[in-house]
């Protein structure tokens, strides 16, 4: 029997919830409990039920950890002790983001602290830097954001396996033409307000998450802004007016409808709460020349806080829509975003959330 799944990775574990509908859902978990899961994918390519998991151990340190079995039983592997090169003198702090790829059915792409991005030909197996990105000039001046210094979004493009999109927290957006042996930054337009001199630089961006439309479309939410690219991210223009706030971490687009793309504002940096204490979306059917809100279900007096991976959408019909907070609850939609129930409660800190439907 079908089923979706939604995997809810923690500042304390992973923990999965199953459901046939919907509508009931059961939780399993935590598997491992005390280590940190910052970043979680499904792997549905080529009929597999695959889950991988970025788990940082506080003893042994981070790996990725990889079920074969929609989540049910896990494998670990030394040669998944994703490691920079030793010529590098670098330390792995964690795995912020796992991809499989659109155009490889056998690739996995993985984006760390600190800011470098890996690629593996295996499904997850094993990882190598890309050499092209580390050896950026311009990674000596990419600084760590709020959270740490991170390849936090990786977003290829289906079809054409040469390109590619990273994004960092702070150094903004960057694209490579050749499949990442050379990058170039792709920052027009984006603000950096907190620049002194120039707050409209080459690179230095804080780029929160960008999300791809399925015509092609880019979205961004940055610290302070929220932006559209219409031409694969060469340049972007503001799409924050008419939101409650242009601050916040995570955003989605529709996986089948052009210009239906989900923001989930947080009131301010210096606050991080959702506007008016409301937990809250914001949805655009326009590719955000309006927004509405989508609160129903959601808690008032709310005073918690979703982080840029914490949110998922699947690929139902209609769209499913997953949101978990940081203090450990987590939400969904069946309708889009018109309605949401807790589906899970009293669970760690929600670092990521990822959802598919499987069987």
């Amino acid at each position: 029997m079908a089923e979706t799944i939604v995997a809810i990775g923690t500042r304390k574990g992973l923990w999965l919830a199953r459901s046939s509908d919907r509508q009931e859902w059961s939780l399993e978990g935590p598997h491992f409990l005390m280590s940190e899961v910052a970043s979680v994918a499904f792997d549905t390519r080529a009929g597999r039920q695959a889950v991988l998991a970025g788990v940082k151990s506080w003893h042994w340190g981070p790996t990725v950890q990889v079920s074969e079995d929609a989540g049910r039983t896990w494998s670990e592997s030394a040669e998944r002790a994703l490691a920079f090169p030793s010529d590098t003198d670098t330390a792995l702090e964690r795995v912020w983001q796992l991809t499989p790829d659109p155009n490889d059915d056998d690739v996995v792409w993985a984006g760390v602290e600190p800011h470098a991005l890996f690629r593996s030909t295996d499904r997850g197996e094993s990882f190598e830097l890309v050499r092209g990105l580390w050896n950026h000039p311009h990674r000596p001046r990419w600084e760590p954001g709020f959270g740490g210094g991170a390849v936090h979004t990786i977003v290829p493009e289906p079809g054409v396996p040469e390109r590619m999109l990273v994004a960092m927290s702070a150094g903004g957006v960057y694209r490579s033409a050749d499949a990442g042996e050379t990058w170039e930054p792709s920052n027009p337009g984006i603000r950096a307000y907190f620049m002194p001199d120039n707050e409209y630089p080459e690179f230095g961006q804080c780029v929160h998450k960008v999300a791809r439309g399925v015509d092609g479309e880019l979205y961004a939410q940055n610290h302070k802004g929220v932006y559209r690219s219409e031409d694969g991210g060469a340049s972007w223009q503001s799409i924050a007016e008419g939101l409650p706030t242009d601050f916040g971490f995570a955003i989605l687009a529709h996986p089948r409808t052009p210009g239906v793309v989900w923001n989930v504002p947080v009131q301010d940096d210096g606050e991080r709460i959702p506007p008016g204490t409301q937990l809250q979306l914001q949805r655009t059917d326009d590719a955000g020349r309006t927004w509405r809100q989508q609160a129903n279900g959601l808690p008032n007096h709310s005073y918690t806080c979703v982080l840029r991976d914490a949110a998922a959408l699947d690929d139902g019909d209609p769209v499913g829509i997953y949101v978990g907070t940081r203090n450990g609850d987590v939400f969904a939609s069946a309708d889009e975003g018109e309605s949401f129930t807790r589906i899970a409660t009293q669970l760690p800190d929600v670092l990521a959330v990822r959802a598919a439907q499987v069987g």
